[in-house]
């Protein structure tokens, strides 16, 4: 994937179309647009390039994630600390794991930031998979128009406002979205997705410290807790295998969306008010509304991914539960309290869960965190911790469905034996 998407407002309907929304509302701007600096701003946005307003996006989730207060900055106290943690931390991690090596795994840079500082990072870091959302939820835009609307200008009309008001919706969404997940993460993988390879992980301190006073936990037990986990992620999805197997898998999945044009042009449509206020609020309401801003249609195809993008996550959440528990096991003692909070806190849904699932595919529960545990445990019980290395080589030794549920199965499948 590389770059925004070209304008999708290069034609003549689509000129024509803006033409017709241009005249239904010019003559009441000086009533309505002129109060409402914000919608006039709103309509500027229409021109952008791609299918997705970035600066929308984040001014959206800057907003969101720090509720429109401004931040203060980290303390350098506690950057100080992270820091002198990490070296610790990655050492360890390095020793269970045999992941990398010494000098890469305790080098790792924690980066402290913001939630705001946060929601920016995330933006910047998928941007190719939202701009990849974008692209596949606005697919209708240049296809032909359905048969039943030809000669009616009045759907034209409003097919056109649907193109033209995509890029924004979607910057609203996934701002949004992003927004959300930046107030309750504690670090760069709460989203359980590979990032751009860099040696850095991002921390939340303020989060981290929110959630260790919620749960009355020990603090520096919770930021060292949060950093093993941090870092075990980091070094899983430092393979590239792993890395690539979950992005192109999740990029399927949102490449099987399939729009309805008719989703927003239909409530545009009926909207019927000779006040001025009154359809400048219905309006506004259809603008509110993601799930109908939206329009994705769930496909078969992406009916039939469902399952394996469940076990493939479930494997890697699984996996590195397992490494954490035994890295913190060392470091800690027993950080099962502060394992089983953090677990908890991760399967609460709420409104960016559902925004994520819907979007993203990552149909994340105790269900499928378990079976990628037992599945992880399974092999460790019948082989030692060696078990797991051929996770560490090809793609093709990862575990099938059916093997996921089955690691006697998966054993068998690479010619595993006691006496190996």
């Amino acid at each position: 994937m590389s770059g925004d998407s070209p304008n999708p407002f290069d034609s003549d309907d689509d000129d024509n179309s803006k033409n017709m929304f241009g005249n239904m509302f010019g003559n009441m701007s000086g009533n309505i647009f002129g109060n409402m600096p914000m919608f006039g701003d709103m309509m500027k946005m229409f021109n952008t390039q791609g299918p997705i307003q970035w600066d929308t996006a984040r001014q959206i989730a800057l907003v969101t994630a720090t509720d429109g207060q401004t931040e203060p900055n980290v303390d350098p106290l506690v950057r100080i600390e992270y820091a002198n943690l990490a070296r610790i931390a990655g050492m360890h991690v390095h020793q269970i794991t045999g992941l990398g090596d010494i000098s890469t795994a305790s080098s790792v840079e924690p980066v402290m930031v913001t939630p705001g500082a946060w929601a920016q990072r995330t933006l910047d870091d998928y941007r190719p998979l939202f701009t990849q959302l974008a692209t596949a939820l606005s697919s209708h835009q240049n296809e032909p128009p359905d048969s039943s609307s030809e000669g009616d200008p009045f759907a034209t009309m409003f097919a056109g406002i649907t193109n033209m008001i995509a890029p924004m919706t979607m910057g609203m969404t996934v701002g949004s979205m992003v927004g959300h997940l930046a107030k309750k993460s504690l670090g760069q993988y709460d989203l359980p997705l590979p990032r751009p390879v860099k040696n850095e992980i991002a921390i939340v301190p303020a989060t981290v410290d929110t959630f260790a006073a919620e749960w009355d936990l020990p603090l520096e037990d919770v930021r060292m807790w949060t950093l093993i986990r941090e870092l075990v992620v980091h070094q899983l999805y430092s393979i590239t295998h792993i890395r690539d197997a979950v992005t192109d898998m999740v990029q399927s999945f949102i490449a099987g969306f399939r729009p309805d044009p008719s989703a927003i042009t239909d409530k545009l449509s009926n909207l019927d008010s000779t006040d001025p206020s009154e359809l400048m609020e219905s309006l506004q309401k259809i603008l509110g509304d993601p799930e109908l801003m939206l329009g994705a249609v769930r496909s078969e195809e992406q009916n039939h991914l469902q399952p394996q993008l469940d076990a493939l996550l479930g494997l890697i959440i699984g996996w590195s539960d397992h490494m954490t528990d035994a890295v913190g096991s060392r470091v800690l003692g027993n950080p099962s309290r502060i394992a089983e909070a953090a677990r908890r806190r991760r399967l609460e849904s709420g409104e960016e869960t559902i925004f994520v699932e819907k979007l993203l595919g990552l149909h994340i529960n105790r269900q499928q965190v378990e079976r990628g545990r037992n599945f992880v445990q399974g092999v460790i019980e019948r082989m030692g911790e060696g078990g797991l290395a051929p996770l560490y080589v090809s793609a093709a030794n990862l575990p099938t469905l059916s093997e996921l549920d089955a690691p006697g199965l998966w054993l068998a499948r690479l010619e595993f034996s006691a006496d190996d």
